[in-house]
Formats: structure tokens, sequence, C-alpha cells
């Protein structure tokens, strides 16, 4: 399989996700420049953490207006995987490709921490090799990670099993106090109906190797690759 990363201006975790996906698990991996339009035929893209165009305007709006956005939207249309991570979320969002939106931590803070959360849905290629309700550490850093979705929105990601990471406590436990950010039913992550599609606030690529502490979201990386390498 072949994976690419998007890089827009302001990107500062591009390098990070190359790195997890190139050199731990020796995926053929390249950088997308997001004034281009070719996809170099990768299998999956993912869309980094970081202040793309320094988010102004609204965060994830202007690089949504990047040429390449119209090749990663028609590429997820026609069934290929696409994870956004944490302003990639954001920006998947802004595009379409997932529903409702990521305003201001409740707090009006940047927050900068590890968190708990819990798997909700591990049907997903995403997400296949964890336990459903295992629980596991990931950290995050933003401030525009309060998730909020309309009623009728949030009703239908229920019963469609598409939150897939909710925060939680040490034990599970879904509590106002282990939501870091304000996200309406402590969502930390979605998929899109299809399930090709997967935005999560928490940084998997800062955990997924001993060198940086631990390997918790290991499994995340792990599950896409084990599926598109059986698909390729």
């Amino acid at each position: 399989m072949k994976a690419g990363v998007v890089v827009f201006p302001g990107s500062n975790c591009d390098h990070d996700c190359f790195y997890v996906l190139n050199k731990i698990f020796n995926i053929d991996t390249v950088f997308l420049w997001h004034k281009d339009r070719n996809l170099n035929n990768v299998d999956l893209i993912v869309l980094p953490g970081g202040f793309s165009f320094g988010d102004y305007l609204r965060c994830g709006a202007i690089a949504n207006l990047s040429p390449i956005m119209n090749s990663v939207v028609d590429f997820a249309g026609k069934g290929g995987y696409v994870l956004g991570i944490c302003n990639g979320f954001q920006i998947l969002t802004e595009s379409g490709l997932l529903p409702g939106f990521l305003m201001m931590n409740s707090s009006l803070n940047f927050i900068c921490k590890d968190v708990y959360v819990k798997i909700m849905n591990n049907s997903l290629p995403f997400t296949k090799n964890y336990q459903k309700k295992e629980v596991t550490n990931i950290p995050i850093a933003h401030k525009d990670g309060n998730y909020y979705a309309g009623t009728s929105i949030y009703k239908s990601l229920k019963n469609n099993n598409q939150i897939i990471f909710q925060y939680c406590d040490v034990n599970g436990i879904i509590t106002e106090d282990s939501n870091p950010n304000g996200s309406i039913g402590n969502i930390a992550g979605i998929v899109n109906i299809k399930g090709n599609v997967l935005g999560m606030m928490p940084h998997p690529e800062r955990l997924a190797d001993n060198v940086l502490g631990g390997r918790e979201a290991y499994p995340l990386f792990q599950s896409i690759i084990d599926f598109l390498d059986g698909e390729v």
C-alpha cells in the first residue's frame, strides 16, 4: 500500500505522521503539497495536525479551499480512506466529509495533555485491532477541539455507530470531568456513514512508538494498514 500526508502552510505534525507510516510501519509514504491535485495513487490520505494557514478566519476553513481538497473529496467519495487528525479533523468538517464542526474549547484555553478515550466502535478498518470499549491513552493539543453537531446530526451519529472515540476516565466512565474541551457527548472522534473517513482530535502519531513513551495508538495505524494491505 501507499500513503500520502497532505502538507498545508502551517502544518506541524506532517513529519510526525510521515515518520510513523514510513519508518515504523515501513509503508511507502509521500508528502502531498496543498496546491497539487495529483494524489500519486495513494491508498490512504492523512490530513495532519497543525495550524493550517495560521487558523485565520476559522480553523480549517482556508485549507479546505486548497486545490488538493477537491481531489481528497473525490478520493473519499469513491471509497478512499482518509484520516484527519486535530486540524485535519477540522478540515474534514469544513469540507463536508464529516458532519458537525469544531469550535473553541469550553475553557477558552489551549490544552496539551494526555487523555483517556474509549473505543466505541471496533468494527471499522481504523479500529479493528482494538477491543470494543477498550480504554486507551492518547495526547491532545488543541484550542478548537470542542465538537458540536445539531440534535438531528448527533442522534444520527449515535444511531449509526459513527462515534468512534469518546473522552472518558481511566476506568472508561464517560463523565463531564473527563471531557477536556466541552465536546457534545464527549466526542473525540467520528467517522462518516461509509466508514472510510475518520476525524479525531487526539494525536495517535504522538504515541505510536516506544521512543515517544508508549504505543497506545499503534493499533490504529496497524488496523488500517492491515486492512489496506489486504485490499491492495
